[in-house]
């Protein structure tokens, strides 16, 4: 009797082993990911707006030196995330007229480069809101569905990773034409507060495993340098980072609430201090400059200002932490991914 008791505990033990693995090693079929342009993988690509960057020496370091319509030297943390989740080595854009629905399996990026949490931040610079960009994922998975059945789109739902990245274009734009409305610290509370109905929102659309960015130390990119960091010193903007901590410390707690009250994983992503010590202490992390960008001059070059007929372009992009005046190099974001993501998805088996 006493062996028989054994045996059963051991198999119990056993099978109780097995599925802990299979919890961890389980694996994440899609990465969809929502946001602004630093997950654009080309959504602007055919939109009538100035934020464009399908053309060199955007994408030198893409392979095939081919400008996408990623706001960087290469890739950009849509790709980085799903390489490291072993989906695939780089995101496609939603609205790539060449997509095809098997295309669509391992997920896509909404992102839509100049956008916001603030309607207004989509309206002004004509771009995709990422309010819109949930229309489009209702889409996806209608395509889903239609091509592959509904046990494939549950499974996408139940078990992709879903990431939301927004705020910086808010921060360093709209807030000044929203300033007859709101001060610094009620505008941070305001896209904190849109940024929780937005996983809410997601998550009544059947997402279960969801990581929100944080605000990132926008008062220390070239171009904020360059405009109101004073002439000679080109120091961060305090004012700037101190809306995007504020914007983080109403995020953080809120979507920790979120994580409690509703199923599934519900994430709060700490960018921020990574990339600000990495600004503050370049050489730690094998960067030589970490003020100004390697396209053009690296001060204003954005967009259209970074183009193959500047002659200032740097010619190793990995030594800078920003590519033009605004968007981190490839391996500034690969540096970002490989300090947090480890942290993060470990949560999400």
């Amino acid at each position: 009797m006493k062996l028989q008791l054994l045996c059963l505990a051991l198999v119990f033990i056993a099978g109780e082993t097995n599925a802990a693995k299979q919890g961890k090693n389980a694996t994440i079929p899609a990465l969809i990911v929502f946001g602004d342009s630093i997950m654009d993988t080309g959504n602007n690509n055919r939109l009538p707006t100035l934020l464009k960057c399908n053309f060199p020496p955007y994408g030198k370091d893409f392979p095939g030196g081919l400008a996408t319509g990623r706001f960087s030297d290469g890739r950009v943390p849509s790709d980085l995330i799903a390489e490291k989740l072993g989906i695939a080595k780089s995101l496609p854009a939603f609205m790539n007229p060449n997509l095809k629905p098997h295309d669509l399996l391992k997920g896509v990026t909404f992102a839509s480069g100049g956008t916001g949490y603030d309607p207004l931040t989509a309206k002004i610079m004509s771009v995709i809101s990422v309010w819109d960009q949930l229309t489009y994922f209702k889409r996806y998975i209608s395509t889903i569905k239609q091509h592959f059945g509904e046990k494939k789109a549950q499974d996408i739902l139940d078990h992709s990773f879903f990431v939301v990245c927004s705020s910086s274009n808010d921060l360093a734009h709209t807030f000044m034409a929203q300033s007859h409305k709101y001060d610094p610290t009620s505008y941070a509370n305001f896209l904190a507060d849109s940024a929780v109905n937005f996983v809410r929102e997601l998550h009544k659309l059947g997402a279960k495993k969801i990581g929100v960015f944080s605000a990132v130390p926008v008062g220390c990119v070239p171009l904020q340098r360059t405009v109101f960091g004073g002439m000679f010193t080109r120091g961060c903007v305090e004012s700037l980072n101190n809306m995007a901590k504020q914007f983080n410390a109403r995020l953080s707690p809120a979507l920790a609430s979120l994580d409690k009250e509703l199923d599934g994983v519900i994430l709060y992503i700490n960018v921020y201090d990574t990339l600000f010590d990495m600004i503050q202490h370049p050489a730690q992390y094998g960067f030589e400059v970490a003020d100004r960008g390697c396209c053009g001059r690296g001060s204003l070059a954005v967009s259209y200002m970074c183009n193959s007929m500047n002659p200032f372009t740097c010619s190793n992009s990995s030594a800078y932490i920003f590519w033009d005046s605004y968007h981190p190099t490839e391996r500034a974001y690969q540096v970002i991914v490989d300090n947090l993501l480890d942290k993060y998805l470990s949560k999400l088996y």
